[in-house]
């Protein structure tokens, strides 16, 4: 008599058999750009659109839409889609939330390929978005067909979430929707959000810093650069704020170890030009602050600190500075490491790829933050290349594959409240 069967091993294998499906999709998805519009683009109505269609070719069993309104895109709406699967019981759901918007592709001439044509190399795909976002969305597709194919419930509701805009905040997609509908979400839901991970799969993100961008405009008085003394020189003064606030780094030195790395980062980045000729002292300098702050201190704290140095460099070189914030957002509540979704997660890994990763928390910001907020328990998580926004983006069809059995078993694990 043969061995039986299990569900996880019949769904798993089905997921293993979809290879030429993935592709597919990936090759679909890869067609239709999906930038925003103030990058350029229309958004993402066409690749909704033909979403939607492949999506109500399945047996789920209801496909919503929810429309954000934006007179800049395409039909002006941003569309964001929710398909679900019912389970057993409806007293909670299962979610993937994956994202349809892409960067654009940047320098062709650094593309070995159309960044809009799949390119099928081996057992990786290129291509703009084949990681960022579509190794999710095509991933989370796969567990859905192979549910319906098998002919499973699971003991709980299994929802397909895809959101607009994320790549440029999230106005019209993840924010959009827990704003106007927050109803679509039960207090006992829980996410699965593959929008971040790492080469190894080891990377289960529960918690994020608090992030905040500023830009610093120092305005001094202009003059002949062999004259200084008739001049404010706003180069040096900005330049001195620059190395005064290395000392952020002692005024909030604060280790958490769930985070990596452990402490609040202030870094000095982009720096706008001032003068077009050397011989001339300017008037007029620009530089940016990239913050990644613990969620122990308020970025008002933050902020604070930063202006007391301003205040001072001010004084000492007659220059006046402003500080503008260009993204700003306190952390949200983390992700219990205890919680159900996260050891759901830890034990399915663990079945796919035989080893228990660790909860850890990261300095970037991803669209979980958004729930989070709500107090719903969201995980990162995706066993990627980490190719995203780069020229050549690709997605290793094994990983692909993987996520989709890793969040498979998560959700046939889930249990009714």
């Amino acid at each position: 008599m043969g061995a039986t069967v299990t569900v996880n091993e019949e769904l798993l294998g089905k997921i293993e058999s979809y290879e030429d499906y993935a592709i597919e999709m990936q090759r679909g998805l890869t067609a239709i750009p999906a930038v925003s519009p103030t990058c350029g683009g229309e958004g993402e109505y066409d690749k909704a659109l033909w979403l939607e269609k492949q999506l109500k070719g399945m047996k789920f069993d209801s496909i919503q839409r929810y429309d954000a309104p934006d007179k800049a895109a395409k039909n002006g709406i941003r569309p964001n889609i929710v398909a679900r699967y019912k389970g057993r019981s409806s007293s909670r759901t299962f979610w993937i939330m994956s994202h349809l918007d892409v960067v654009p592709p940047g320098e062709r001439s650094l593309w070995k390929t159309d960044p809009y044509k799949l390119h099928v190399q081996g057992r990786k795909l290129f291509g703009r978005g084949v990681e960022d976002n579509q190794q999710a969305v095509v991933s989370s597709l796969l567990i859905a067909k192979a549910m319906m194919e098998c002919g499973v419930r699971p003991d709980v509701d299994f929802a397909l979430l895809f959101v607009a805009d994320e790549e440029v905040g999230s106005g019209f997609g993840a924010d959009y929707l827990v704003s106007k509908h927050r109803g679509i979400f039960g207090k006992r839901d829980m996410f699965m959000v593959p929008d971040g991970g790492n080469p190894e799969g080891t990377l289960v993100e529960v918690a994020e810093k608090s992030i905040m961008w500023l830009k610093v405009h120092t305005v001094g008085k202009q003059c002949h650069a062999s004259m200084p003394e008739l001049g404010r020189n706003a180069h040096v003064a900005a330049c001195e704020l620059v190395t005064r606030l290395r000392d952020l780094y002692k005024k909030f030195p604060k280790k958490d170890k769930l985070f990596e790395p452990p402490g609040s980062t202030f870094e000095a980045t982009k720096k706008e030009n001032n003068v077009p000729n050397i011989n001339t002292i300017p008037a007029d300098d620009v530089f940016y602050l990239d913050s990644r702050v613990l969620p122990d201190y308020p970025l008002a704290k933050v902020k604070a600190e930063i202006r007391r140095h301003a205040d001072a460099v001010e004084k000492k070189h007659g220059v006046k500075i402003t500080c503008t914030s260009e993204q700003e957002g306190q952390a949200a509540p983390k992700t219990s490491p205890d919680a159900d979704v996260v050891r759901l997660l830890v034990d399915a890994i663990h079945e796919v790829h035989g080893f228990k990763p660790k909860p850890k928390g990261i300095g970037g910001g991803t669209v979980a933050a958004f729930l989070r907020r709500l107090g719903l328990d969201a995980v990162v998580y995706s066993k990627l290349e980490e190719t995203a926004h780069q020229p050549n983006e690709s997605c290793n069809l094994d990983d692909l594959l993987a996520d989709a059995k890793v969040f498979a078993i998560a959700a046939l694990n889930t249990r009714p409240t």
